[in-house]
């Protein structure tokens, strides 16, 4: 894939859409990937959401999200396990390739980052073999550091590539997305260390804008409005051998209050005017 044509709408970009009116508004402005999320899918089913999905022509670039795998309580981190492995499944009946892992905080009263950690490598050792024999990748997802304590233990390239490569690339892979990692200076090193092992399983692009406009979980930019450099990523991402869909991922209440087309039309417009 080349140019607009690996353009991907996530779903909670146009969060005001139904699944049939996502499909339906891709269909019709010539977007060919969309990025789903579980809940929905599971309000829709599985099977009914991949057959309106694939009658559509479209493709499921990713499904998110699975994770949340640091509990230290044996009866949560088995229900976080079973979780995930129904995850898989439905990434699986989507015909994805990538189930989007946002690994968890701290547990309650815990101040050990090493040991949330650890436990995220316990967790995909068991998830890893399960995925790949459904053809589904495990890919960890760094979040920006603001996020390490409730959301995210992982807020690195060069954390989730030390958890991955203890495992085959095509059980575990990466997520580069760019509003977690623009502020990193060893971001451009970590892309070309996930393309050399062939770990980068999805690219995401957000914007930076400042003050967060919704705090830390919604305040992501629509693209161009901040002071990423995209076009930079997706260069670097396309030199580290990546070539799949580029996944806008935007969630802004501001953009939920507007026209689901409108938004799609603005998003898939500056996607070609900053990314590529």
């Amino acid at each position: 894939m080349s140019g607009a044509e690996r353009f991907s709408i996530n779903q909670e970009t146009v969060k005001q859409w139904s699944l049939p009116e996502l499909v339906d508004g891709c269909a019709a402005a010539g977007v060919r990937h969309v990025g789903l999320w579980r809940a929905p899918v599971q309000e829709y089913g599985p099977a009914a959401a991949a057959r309106l999905v694939r009658d559509a022509g479209l493709t499921v670039s990713t499904l998110c999200r699975g994770g949340f795998l640091t509990a230290d309580d044996p009866a949560a981190r088995a229900e976080a396990l079973a979780d995930n492995r129904a995850a898989v499944d439905e990434a699986a009946a989507l015909s994805t390739g990538v189930l989007v892992l946002v690994s968890g905080g701290l547990p309650p009263g815990s101040r050990d980052l090493s040991a949330a950690r650890e436990r995220v490598a316990d967790a995909l050792a068991e998830l890893g073999p399960y995925a790949a024999e459904r053809g589904v990748r495990l890919a960890i997802e760094p979040l920006h550091p603001m996020y390490a304590s409730d959301r995210c233990v992982v807020s690195t390239l060069a954390q989730a590539l030390d958890l991955a490569e203890r495992f085959p690339a095509e059980q575990v892979g990466v997520v580069v997305d760019t509003y977690h990692l623009w502020w990193d200076d060893t971001a451009a090193e970590g892309i070309a260390r996930a393309g050399r092992a062939g770990r980068i399983a999805s690219f995401q692009v957000a914007d930076w804008v400042t003050p967060l406009p919704e705090g830390v979980l919604l305040g992501r930019g629509q693209l161009g409005d901040g002071c990423v450099d995209l076009r930079r990523f997706r260069e670097l991402v396309d030199a580290a051998g990546y070539d799949g869909p580029i996944e806008a991922e935007i969630f802004n209440p501001a953009l939920w209050a507007r026209d689901g087309k409108e938004v799609l039309a603005e998003t898939f417009d500056r996607y070609r005017a900053h990314v590529l």
